[in-house]
């Protein structure tokens, strides 16, 4: 009998080291532990996104450009490679992915057809022109292409068009007299004789405000989008939808912004602005701002300014950031397309989303030292999961989330997508502490029902719930957690739950398999990763 005791007792001593073991890989748990409430409001919804609120840009270039140890190489929309499976696979994998066309250098550009005279070359370097490089030019067979490709690939694309054509810009940057839409003219009807769909048309990039090397004022451009407006009325005139209009596509100056909608209200549908936050991609505190939460915090005033100007007057259009790299100057090796600036880009994704940002467009899907995708080899940085697990697990509608605890942990919610339920994000920007995150939902619109996951620190602890008008199906929920290889903020390599991501051989995208835990643990956010916790069961009014 004492034989058969010890027996027993070294069975449950292994079965529970393997446990600890598998539970300490799968999140990386380790240093000090501390305790944080997150608590969320499921009675109504405060903002609302896009379904496909995920967005990535594709630039021009050029290709001999560097920045921080980056070339721009074969990744530019004149050079990249439309047959590499991984390319194809990743914008499939989020079916579908917005995509945005356009950049620095899409003002400078020139459509060219069949039949036009001279060469027709992309931009180079020349330190005499606008912004230090040649006027540029797109044949139509590239347009052909990468039409076709996004056509497999089921991207939802839109276009910047060249508002510097036709202009001359002064030497202090300012640009007189309208834009000259000929050129655009024959794109646009090439576009749709050829029957392809582009869900929306930019008109410029960074010429708002004080603009980067050009500048246009606010009511000048608005009569460049009436322009605009009336030749897509024109080309577009028996379709049943139309594309969008989008502008200024610059960085947010509160009082330009403000007259240029006012002298917009009924001619476009969607206000795009251009997010660095980090500053320069050469600046060595890139990563302290990162880990910063009161740098963090910054961006809201931006959001929310904006927020006010449409809500204030009159429009219907809506806000999206069309272009964000955290670092601007092609960003920073190592930093901006490493582990680290998931942090950064999944805090901004969120913030947005709270104050009714409907797409985030990242720059980029692949090029420069910010893109989703290895510029030479192609293969997903982790800023690339981290967008496909929000795109496939968050949904439209954003609920009010408050962390109390460690400022160290960033904390937001949705209702899921394409699932009953809620799904929390929380992001632990503290490289020394693991937070054992108790969640409780409040629902005053269902019969004042409070479901509450008690303070316990035992994680075999009952899940409570004090309920009357809700009640969980099952009390598991599924987690994804995000970490770096071997704690390397550095690292271009991402494990989920404790495995490594990659592709495999023919380019596929690895599937994102969530664990299974028990409604009444804690949520563990180890130290430095962040977590996707998915509520099936918390039914609350805002996500039904």
């Amino acid at each position: 009998m004492g034989s058969l005791l010890v027996l027993v007792g070294v069975c449950f001593l292994v079965v529970w080291l393997h446990h600890y073991s598998v539970d300490s890989q799968t999140t990386g748990l380790s240093g000090i532990v501390v305790d944080g409430s997150v608590f969320i409001n499921g009675s109504a919804s405060i903002a609302s996104i896009d379904d496909d609120f995920i967005c990535a840009t594709l630039d021009y270039g050029p290709p001999d450009v560097c920045h921080q140890g980056t070339c721009w190489g074969n990744a530019t929309l004149f050079t990249l490679d439309l047959s590499n499976p991984i390319l194809l696979n990743a914008i499939k994998a989020f079916s579908p992915l917005k995509i945005r066309m356009g950049g620095t250098l899409q003002d400078k550009l020139i459509y060219h057809v069949q039949g036009d005279e001279g060469p027709c070359k992309p931009q180079s370097i020349d330190g005499l022109e606008f912004l230090g490089f040649s006027q540029g030019c797109l044949p139509m067979s590239r347009w052909d292409e990468l039409n076709e490709f996004f056509k497999r690939a089921g991207a939802i694309v839109t276009f910047g068009l060249n508002a510097l054509y036709g202009r001359t810009v002064n030497s202090d940057g300012s640009v007189h007299g309208p834009w000259d839409s000929s050129n655009a003219e024959i794109l646009l009807r090439y576009t749709v004789n050829k029957g392809y769909t582009i869900h929306g048309w930019e008109l410029g990039n960074e010429l708002s405000g004080q603009g980067i090397g050009a500048r246009i004022s606010a009511q000048q451009y608005a009569s460049d989008i009436k322009t605009l407006q009336n030749l897509l009325d024109d080309i577009y005139g028996g379709f049943e939808v139309k594309p969008l209009i989008l502008a200024p596509g610059g960085f947010f100056d509160a009082n330009w912004f403000k007259d240029f909608v006012d002298h917009t209200t009924q001619m476009f549908q969607v206000v795009t602005h251009h997010v660095y936050s980090l500053g320069a991609g050469y600046d060595d505190n890139l990563i302290s701002r990162i880990l910063d939460p009161s740098y963090l915090n910054g961006m809201a005033q931006t959001f929310s300014s904006l927020g006010s100007i449409l809500k204030n007057s009159g429009t219907s259009a809506v806000a999206w950031v069309g272009e964000a790299g955290g670092a601007y100057g092609g960003g920073h090796h190592l930093v901006t397309d490493a582990f680290v600036s998931s942090f950064w880009y999944l805090d901004q994704l969120a913030m947005a989303a709270t104050y009714n940002t409907k797409t985030y467009c990242r720059q980029t899907l692949i090029g420069g030292g910010y893109g989703l995708l290895n510029s030479s080899t192609f293969q997903p940085n982790p800023d690339y999961y981290s967008a496909l697990l929000w795109h496939r697990l968050i949904g439209n509608n954003v609920l009010f989330t408050n962390f109390t605890g460690t400022n160290k942990l960033r904390a937001y919610s949705h209702c899921s997508k394409n699932s009953t339920g809620v799904t929390l994000l929380l992001i632990n920007l503290d490289g020394n502490t693991t937070a054992q995150v108790h969640v409780s939902a409040e629902d005053s619109a269902g019969n004042g029902t409070l479901i509450l996951q008690p303070q316990i620190r035992s994680r075999k602890s009952k899940f409570s719930r004090i309920s009357k008008g809700l009640i969980f199906d099952a009390n598991i929920r599924e987690e994804y957690h995000l970490t770096a290889k071997d704690r390397d903020l550095h690292s271009q390599v991402t494990l989920l739950n404790g495995k490594i991501l990659s592709v495999d051989s023919s380019g596929n995208i690895p599937a994102l398999n969530p664990i299974k835990v028990r409604m009444s643990d804690p949520i563990l956010v180890a130290s430095f990763s962040v977590v996707f916790a998915r509520f099936p069961s918390m039914n609350v009014t805002a996500c039904r």
